[in-house]
């Protein structure tokens, strides 16, 4: 790269100043090393892309020019101080959008010709990831580089039994615009199934539905719905290892919970088997009883079943 002659004849004022900078700089490094003592880490690398904010380290580097290279720490004000262009307000930009006004500062002070600038945030001081909601160890945690979605959950320890596939991803650059996420046991194939987190930036996983198995059936319980919110009658009644031989097949009923109250829907279960019934999907926290065929006095409260359903035991689906 070739340098102007003006850029030459402030060598002697350049000396000057990083001077004053490399005292600056180290005086800024204690203080943020002194806050960040006591930080926990997520073994992460640098590097986010997200938008440089107030007590980030960014590292400026301009080709072939070491003299105006080096480590900054933005100020509580969001400003950094550089030789030749002075104190500028970078709180808020991207590292592209920063190196891109240097560049313009540099050459619109007649200071280089065509300088080549890089940005790196070596590190996010204030901002973190909160992860919440069915994770085992729900948390902030430091955010120190670019992760993915998938990278947050492990940190925090993986999902819990109970969790479902919906997870809101909420962006602190557009806290109105949430994004709704799909997650599976599988590994993602689709970019947009593992999205970027940056500081700032909130997880959610959403637990999942339940169902309740109870009567004539080998294991009656709750079970979670599977990896796509949905289970049918014949898949429960997998999940509770069949039906004894007892059970009134015909007199099976799915107790549901709607915005209008408890309603019974009747199903018959011999028909549903033989495949001459359709085997239809269940719903969160709806109740398949079974009853035995023993008992003439088929199910005549809805009240008499909920009890039992509210102690059932939670299975965890493999």
């Amino acid at each position: 790269m070739k340098r102007s002659h003006t850029f030459v004849r402030y060598s002697v004022l350049i000396s000057f100043l990083l001077g004053c900078m490399g005292m600056l700089a180290s005086a800024q490094q204690k203080n943020g090393a002194a806050a960040s003592v006591n930080t926990p880490s997520m073994g992460f690398g640098s590097g986010a892309a997200g938008p440089i904010g107030a007590g980030d380290l960014v590292e400026l580097s301009v080709f072939d020019t070491p003299e105006l290279s080096g480590k900054l720490r933005v100020s509580n004000s969001g400003y950094v101080i550089l030789p030749l262009v002075g104190s500028i307000h970078v709180a808020g930009l991207t590292g592209n959008e920063m190196q891109n006004l240097i560049r313009e500062k540099l050459m619109a002070g007649g200071f280089m010709n065509d300088p080549q600038v890089t940005v790196f945030t070596a590190e996010y001081a204030t901002a973190g990831v909160s992860v919440l909601g069915e994770v085992k160890n729900p948390g902030v945690y430091p955010a120190l580089g670019s992760h993915s979605l998938v990278d947050y959950i492990s940190v925090a320890g993986g999902l819990t039994s109970m969790a479902g596939t919906s997870v809101t991803v909420t962006h602190s650059a557009h806290p109105d615009s949430p994004l709704q996420v799909k997650i599976s046991s599988k590994a993602p194939s689709n970019p947009q199934d593992n999205p970027d987190i940056f500081p700032g930036d909130s997880i959610f996983v959403e637990k999942t539905g339940l169902i309740y198995v109870i009567g004539e059936v080998v294991r009656p319980g709750g079970f979670p719905m599977d990896h796509d919110d949905h289970l049918t009658i014949l898949q429960a009644l997998a999940l509770a290892q069949g039906t004894t031989f007892t059970a009134k097949k015909g007199g099976t009923v799915i107790i549901r919970t709607t915005s209008e109250g408890r309603k019974t829907i009747p199903e018959d279960l011999k028909k549903i088997l033989a495949s001459k019934a359709p085997d239809e999907a269940l719903q969160d926290n709806d109740i398949l009883f079974i009853p035995n065929s023993a008992g003439r006095t088929a199910l005549k409260h809805t009240e008499s079943i909920l009890p039992v359903a509210a102690s059932a035991t939670i299975y965890r689906v493999p």
